[in-house]
């Protein structure tokens, strides 16, 4: 088995002061990858800060003779994300690689949630990963080589209880993978997301005796892949946890076509349904043209 060479690679995490982002940093350390350890140091829900964190991260990365930065820059604002590319940039002169692992709770039933609480977790999930990505991006596109992976969650690919800021912010998140992963295929630039299931801070009170099976170290090896000049597969999701591996997608059917002309009442729309929702012949598309062919082809017909 051929090993996977990250030697000399600048990879930017950020929340990498614990949980997923703590094992990815030290093993992209062990494999030779020049590491910035982003992480504000503070709590699940956001609140607070501090540098202990990712210093802590930086040395057990040296201890093992590995090679890595601290930066403790906030994520969810334009100078915190241009800054953390500064940090990269300063220290090792280029980013290879970005993964957009930063994140908060603050969980609560829908007609409970306040809109400060919708505010920051958008912030920081899917405006935070917004932020560091776009300067990363364009050192990428001049450079022709770049690698980004984003932190969905089954929360916003298929919904949970309590979760409509994350859930949105997660599924932001998969947009603006599938956008860069567009925009970025003609300069070696791939972008993915994943849905990790794994015990932190943030989702051991969710898991109960499920979280002793789910150590985030199970996550790693897809992220350490994705990241490698190895890896040529963009514009996808992988669910992932506890030793399983699996991709998730996006597909659309055949459909109902209703021929054209008169405009269909809902009741033929209703009548039809089952026809409208059958996954026979499905196709997942790669983008939006792949779709349109689908109506043109039929509209021709």
């Amino acid at each position: 088995m051929s090993k996977i060479n990250l030697e000399g690679h600048v990879v930017v995490v950020t929340g990498a002061g614990g949980g997923l982002g703590r094992t990815y940093a030290l093993e992209l350390g062990r494999r030779g990858a020049k590491v910035i350890v982003n992480d504000l140091g503070g709590s699940v829900d956001g609140s607070g800060e501090g540098t202990s964190m990712a210093d802590a991260v930086v040395e057990e990365i040296k201890a093992a003779g590995g090679d890595a930065i601290a930066d403790y820059s906030s994520v969810s604002s334009p100078e915190g994300g241009e800054a953390i590319i500064a940090t990269a940039l300063q220290a090792y002169g280029t980013v290879d690689a970005v993964i957009n692992n930063a994140g908060v709770l603050r969980d609560k039933s829908f007609t409970k949630l306040l809109p400060e609480e919708l505010e920051i977790v958008l912030d920081v999930h899917l405006k935070g990963a917004f932020y560091v990505s776009q300067p990363a991006f364009r050192v990428m596109k001049e450079k022709g080589f770049g690698r980004f992976v984003f932190t969905s969650s089954a929360a916003g690919l298929l919904g949970n209880f309590g979760q409509t800021n994350y859930g949105a912010a997660k599924m932001g998140l998969v947009g603006l993978s599938n956008v860069l992963a567009q925009e970025g295929a003609k300069y070696n630039v791939t972008a993915n997301a994943i849905a990790p299931i794994a015990r932190t801070r943030m989702t051991e009170s969710l898991l109960g005796p499920l979280a002793e099976s789910l150590d985030p170290k199970y996550v790693t090896p897809l992220v350490i892949y994705l990241i490698s000049s190895e890896c040529e597969y963009t514009h996808e999701v992988f669910s992932v946890g506890g030793g399983r591996y699996a991709r998730m997608f996006v597909g659309v059917t055949p459909g109902w076509y209703s021929g054209g002309g008169d405009i269909p009442p809902a009741e033929a729309v209703r009548d039809q349904m089952n026809n409208i929702r059958s996954t026979n012949d499905f196709i997942i598309p790669e983008g939006i043209g792949d779709e349109m062919r689908i109506l043109a082809k039929m509209l021709k017909e």
